[in-house]
């Protein structure tokens, strides 16, 4: 058993800004029983709370759940009833402004996104440590998302583009219509060390589990640490491998 579990949430433990199924949260929380288990990925604290916090059962140990949103850029665990921020690395309203600037200049020399169409909500979105850029819109229906860039064509051209025009900070691919920006060398891996370093785990005595850890992908970032890797296909592989997982510890 490792001492750390990280998982991805988009993909890895719902689909695509949905809510943990059932069974999903009910073998999550028998995890956070034996193991200490992070969760990293682009959306903000809200989304975890909502997708992930609020599907638990009332007795699940969330001492041992932490919290990473905003790809990394922000650390929270839960103390004294409450989730404590333990770091965020914000970008500044001047940032964040550049930010927006390239990605409408990226999307109009691209032509992948046409910003005077209707969209399902924002497109761009500022997040505090991040901001991101979704084609269809934040609110866009699940079935639509998935069918916008199977092959991540658009989305590797739109990170290609904006990383161009953003040298001093990192461009990644985030969901499935999504690029997220974080301060430059903030991304999973950081993430991923400063978990380990908040919880005296060696990053070889930690495993993360992704649907995206292909060249491309957007857990490849991961490979930088020493951590063990598990490539799942969807959330019902997720959920399989929890089970192995608790079946041999």
């Amino acid at each position: 058993m490792k001492k750390l579990i990280i998982f991805d949430l988009d993909g890895t433990l719902a689909e695509s800004k949905q809510p943990l199924t059932h069974e999903m949260a009910l073998y999550l929380s028998k995890l956070l029983v034996v193991t200490r288990v992070g969760i990293i990925s682009g959306g903000a604290l809200s989304q975890f709370l909502k997708q992930v916090v609020s599907q638990l059962p009332v007795d699940t140990k969330l001492a041992h759940l932490y919290l990473l949103p905003t790809s990394g850029s922000a650390l929270y665990e839960f103390r004294n009833d409450a989730w404590k921020k333990i770091y965020e690395e914000r970008l500044s309203e001047k940032e964040k402004d550049t930010i927006e600037t390239a990605m409408r200049a990226a999307a109009e020399e691209t032509g992948i996104i046409d910003f005077s169409e209707n969209a399902y909500g924002e497109r761009i979105e500022y997040r505090g440590g991040q901001v991101t850029l979704s084609a269809l819109g934040q609110q866009a229906p699940l079935p639509l998302k998935k069918a916008w860039d199977p092959k991540h064509t658009k989305r590797h051209a739109l990170q290609e583009n904006i990383a161009v025009r953003l040298p001093v900070f990192s461009v990644g691919i985030g969901g499935a219509t999504s690029i997220d920006v974080t301060k430059r060398g903030v991304d999973k891996a950081y993430g991923i060390r400063k978990l380990c370093e908040r919880t005296n785990v060696q990053e070889s005595e930690a495993l993360y589990i992704g649907d995206e850890l292909e060249s491309g992908g957007n857990d490849e970032a991961v490979y930088k640490t020493r951590a063990a890797t598990c490539t799942v296909t969807d959330p019902a592989d997720t959920l399989r491998t929890i089970k192995t997982i608790l079946s041999a510890a």
